[in-house]
């Protein structure tokens, strides 16, 4: 009796771990079920799309890039693209013999295409002619075939090619405004879908199944083709009557920080990019105006000027407007000399207040200043223009610049920033600065793109000015541009005057370091100024690298800068009546 008990229960427990699998593997493979049902299902609907159709892009076009007056910078041509699969194609040997004496691509090149067969998909050729695909069609060759592309355009060829970028191959932004807005501009692929057998060849009496494409974004941006146009072409001239190595421009509305041109010369054609050579194509491409830095000299010192007139107002530690400083021609500071650029002959420099200080580019005078405010004044002042922080401006890759430490600061390093040296800045810092110091005291982020809107027009964003903060008063502005209007009339800066405009600016003469020493006979001569000096609606920064011969910034850069505001008062009809 016992030993039945026995048997029972040993029975009862196997037939327990019998069901027990059997509920484990039923709820394993329910799971699986699931998983593939629910979880894995739309792997494997696109894997069998994959098997038994062929798919054939539909490319969006790309968004335009407009400037602020709807003139056309970067469009679209439509061009064709050649696609092959290779398990479609019946003589691979034979398909390569007969697309080599049509296509830009050698025999060998096309046998190693079409004998690829680890790829549904083979690209032959982007961004060919009609006339091309047309020939291909023609040939009746089975696993070849084409779709419709784009190709992109750029009217004005070389005009701003270092704001406007390029694509790459696949229609990518690669750099300037094509990268950063690209998730504007690219749009949405679509596609065709032919049902195939099992080789990729297509079924015939089958229909296809169509997904169109969205096109992408059209960007307008501050820019004005005319004023653009006007200022490559002067700094062209300056280049080439120069001999200098690079020359750069940047015109500002001071009212709102838009830009309205921007120069980087050399450059290259937008449309016959030089992708070979990608050293090159990357030097030619670079952005100085917002990437690189240099050191400012003397146009720096409306930075200097700003600060003290506005810490005198605030009755602060500071020099008086009239204060009159040291005619001695030097400064000597923890070792260092400081000395003119003049040799202070017939008493040139005699009774100098800031306004004659300014006109002569004095730095003895600006020394005094800058030790006068100290320098932990003095760099909240640097900090209120933004040294060593970012414009903000709506471009890629934009530098910092260089400003030394405030905590290991000695009074000779503190004396030279206050003349433009020991400090780095780019062409953009500086002229924001310059904008900021004669507006009104008004620091906007610069921007580049106003808009971006549907290719029907309607309005998907729209970017307003920005402002980031205030740098001084309205009183500091306007006692300043009466000064910086002085420079141009009667200092340093007499060769950016126009007849008829009431021009205001600052010379600026620097040399060049290589190694961490003077570059003998290297300079970069520059010249930052604006109109109307009351109300300013348009700044320029311009500035001359390596000139050879002479390399004033008054002889050099400001001429430039006077015939591009001479001819912006033509473009936009402004007389002596606006003055």
């Amino acid at each position: 009796m016992r030993k039945a008990n026995v048997s029972l229960t040993v029975l009862r427990k196997r037939l327990f771990a019998v069901s027990a699998a059997i509920a484990f593997l039923f709820c394993l493979f329910l799971g699986r079920f699931f998983y593939v049902q629910l979880i894995w299902e739309r792997d494997l609907i696109a894997r069998a799309v994959g098997q038994w159709t062929r798919e054939l892009p539909v490319v969006p076009e790309r968004g335009n890039i407009y400037d602020v007056n709807g003139e056309l910078l970067a469009g679209n041509a439509t061009a064709y693209t050649l696609y092959a699969r290779a398990n479609a194609v019946g003589d691979a040997e034979k398909t390569a013999s007969v697309l080599a004496g049509l296509l830009p691509l050698s025999y060998e090149a096309l046998l190693s295409k079409l004998s690829d067969r680890s790829r549904s998909e083979i690209v032959l050729l982007r961004r060919t002619q009609k006339e091309v695909a047309a020939a291909v069609e023609g040939t009746g060759l089975t696993g070849v075939y084409y779709a419709r592309d784009n190709r992109r355009v750029y009217p004005f060829g070389a005009l701003a090619c270092q704001v406007l970028g390029f694509s790459s191959s696949d229609g990518a932004g690669v750099t300037g405004i094509e990268r950063r807005y690209d998730e504007y501009l690219a749009g949405t692929k679509g596609e065709i879908l032919y049902e195939t057998d099992l080789i990729g060849a297509e079924i015939g009496g089958t229909g296809a199944s169509y997904i169109p494409a969205e096109d992408g974004l059209d960007v307008t941006l501050t820019l004005d083709v005319r004023i653009q146009s006007l200022a490559e072409e002067v700094m062209a001239r300056a280049l080439a009557e120069h001999g200098a190595k690079a020359v750069r421009c940047v015109v500002l509305d001071p009212s709102d920080f838009s830009v309205l041109a921007l120069v980087n010369l050399p450059s290259y054609d937008l449309n016959d990019i030089p992708r070979g050579d990608l050293a090159s194509l990357n030097a030619l491409s670079r952005n100085a105006v917002v990437s690189d830095v240099y050191e400012p000299g003397s146009t720096f010192k409306i930075v200097t000027a700003a600060a003290d007139i506005e810490e005198h107002l605030k009755g602060g530690r500071a020099l008086s407007p009239e204060y009159v400083f040291s005619s001695s021609r030097t400064r000597h500071v923890e070792g260092s000399v400081i000395r003119c650029w003049s040799d202070h002959k017939n008493g040139k420099h005699a009774n100098l207040t800031l306004s004659g200080a300014l006109n002569n580019s004095c730095n003895p005078c600006f020394v005094d200043i800058v030790l006068t405010l100290g320098k932990e004044t003095f760099y909240d002042y640097l900090e209120k223009f933004r040294f060593g922080s970012a414009t903000g401006i709506d471009f890629s890759g934009e530098a910092i610049g260089m400003l030394l430490p405030e905590s290991t600061l000695k009074n000779s390093d503190l004396a030279r920033i206050g003349f433009g040296q020991s400090i780095a800045v780019t062409p953009l810092q500086l002229a924001s600065a310059a904008a900021a110091a004669v507006n009104g005291g008004y620091y906007y982020a610069p921007r580049l793109v106003k808009a971006v809107s549907s290719p029907n027009g309607a309005v998907y964003a729209e970017f307003a000015p920005r402002l980031l903060g205030r740098t001084v008063s309205e009183e500091t502005s306007r006692i300043l541009s009466s000064m910086l209007e002085g420079v141009v009339k009667e200092g340093s800066g007499r060769q950016a005057y126009v007849e008829g405009l009431r021009v205001a600016g600052k010379t600026g003469t620097a040399q060049k370091y290589e190694n961490g020493h003077i570059a003998a006979g290297k300079y970069v001569s520059s010249f930052v100024g604006y109109f109307p000096a009351d109300e300013p609606h348009f700044l320029a920064l311009v500035i001359v690298d390596e000139p050879e011969g002479s390399y004033y910034g008054s002889t050099v850069a400001a001429p430039c800068a006077g015939e591009i505001f001479r001819g912006i008062a033509e473009l936009i009809n402004y007389g002596e009546g606006n003055s």
